[in-house]
């Protein structure tokens, strides 16, 4: 009985070094748990590589980002010298005092016959612009309309086929409820002119606001590349749809330091639907100017907290002087809805329709005030703080 117990033994041991060995020197012989019968499992470089790969994002949204070039006259400025009679007859009138300044930026095809979304600042006072395909074509467009309040355009490309326009490959728009910090973010633009070009990041925060760039501010932050040139180019998530318009970046140098700015794709949206069936944005207004409630202020005035906006001024003849409104009211809500700060204030009735009815709750020293004051409609060049 010891000596069957040591064969067995001696021969588990002797089996399982071969084991050992050949799983060393050739694992191929080996097989692979979990394989599927006749299936040769990825090799670890190819299963890494589809993972990390956003090559279907790519080939499903580079053909709907396009270049945007823009020119415009400047008038040069004139030497005084050109005032005196005696030079120019020696040297001769100046043959001419204007020239044409070329600006870049980028853009995306947000419907297949021919509507592009861009920045305002991109096409702002151009007088030509042109625009350039995936594929290299190059079309003349025209401003269709723009808002400088949010920064956003919307141009119409030209083929120059008698009306009848070829479909243009239009970019696929995403959910704003499926966006989220840490998800990835691919910018695609023309950074610098130096071609059509697609970064990789991640979206770093939402709602950013207070930057001072636009009147209106709700922009996805991401660590995606964005430099001059990108400006009106896409941000896409990973399956390749629209979740931003590029607009601006964070600089000491002019160059990406890993801190961009898009406007989120629902505003964007929004925006270009009303520039396209009514060639304006329209807002609500009810005229008055807030500043923000700092802990002094809430202190001096006996407030909880710092929530809502003072209401520093109120213009003459505006919907809320009719109210009832004056400077130094606190504005606690809107609707209903509650007002943090003056930019929250901005938003909430900016996005009334003018001629309707909405509430505002104020305090008025150590009184609660409800007041019903009628939408007027907005002006382009009010002031940020200005509502």
């Amino acid at each position: 009985m010891r000596r069957l117990w040591l064969i067995f033994a001696q021969a588990t041991t002797i089996a399982l070094a071969i084991f050992f060995v050949v799983g060393a020197l050739r694992p191929d012989w080996v097989g692979r748990r979990g394989d599927v019968a006749g299936t040769p499992p990825p090799a670890v470089g190819e299963a890494a590589s589809a993972a990390a790969s956003y090559r279907e994002a790519a080939n499903k949204a580079l053909p709907s980002v396009v270049h945007v070039f823009t020119s415009k006259k400047m008038k040069l400025p004139k030497h005084p010298l050109f005032d005196d009679p005696v030079f120019r007859h020696f040297f001769g009138d100046r043959p001419d005092d204007e020239a044409r300044s070329a600006g870049l930026g980028s853009g995306v095809i947000v419907s297949s016959d021919g509507y592009v979304l861009t920045n305002y600042h991109v096409v702002e006072a151009a007088d030509q612009i042109e625009v350039a395909l995936n594929d290299g074509s190059t079309f003349r467009a025209r401003l269709v309309g723009s808002d400088p309040d949010t920064d956003l355009a919307v141009l119409h490309v030209d083929t120059g086929h008698g009306g009848k326009e070829p479909r243009l490959p239009a970019i696929s728009f995403g959910r704003p409820e499926d966006v989220h910090v840490g998800d990835v973010a691919l910018a695609i633009g023309n950074p610098f002119g130096v071609g059509q070009t697609m970064t990789m990041g991640i979206v770093s925060a939402l709602g950013r606001s207070h930057l001072g760039i636009n009147t209106f501010e709700n922009f996805i932050q991401t660590d995606a590349a964005i430099n001059p040139g990108n400006s009106g180019g896409a941000l896409i998530d990973s399956s390749g749809a629209l979740i931003g318009i590029n607009t601006a970046i964070y600089s000491r140098s002019g160059g990406s330091l890993g801190i961009g700015f898009a406007i989120p794709v629902a505003t964007a949206k929004d925006v270009m639907e009303q520039i396209i069936q009514h060639g304006s944005v329209t807002r609500g207004w009810v005229g008055v100017e807030a500043q923000e409630i700092t802990g002094e202020l809430a202190e001096s005035f006996g407030l909880p907290n710092a929530d809502g906006a003072l209401i520093a001024g109120v213009q003459r003849g505006s919907p809320a002087e009719q109210a009832g409104v004056r400077p130094g009211d606190i504005l606690l809500s809107i609707a209903g809805k509650p007002v943090k700060d003056p930019q929250a204030m901005l938003d909430l009735i900016a996005a009334q329709k003018p001629g309707s009815h909405i509430g505002f709750k104020l305090r008025r020293q150590q009184q609660l005030i409800d007041l019903d004051i009628k939408v007027g409609r907005r002006s382009t060049n009010l002031r940020r703080d200005a509502e």
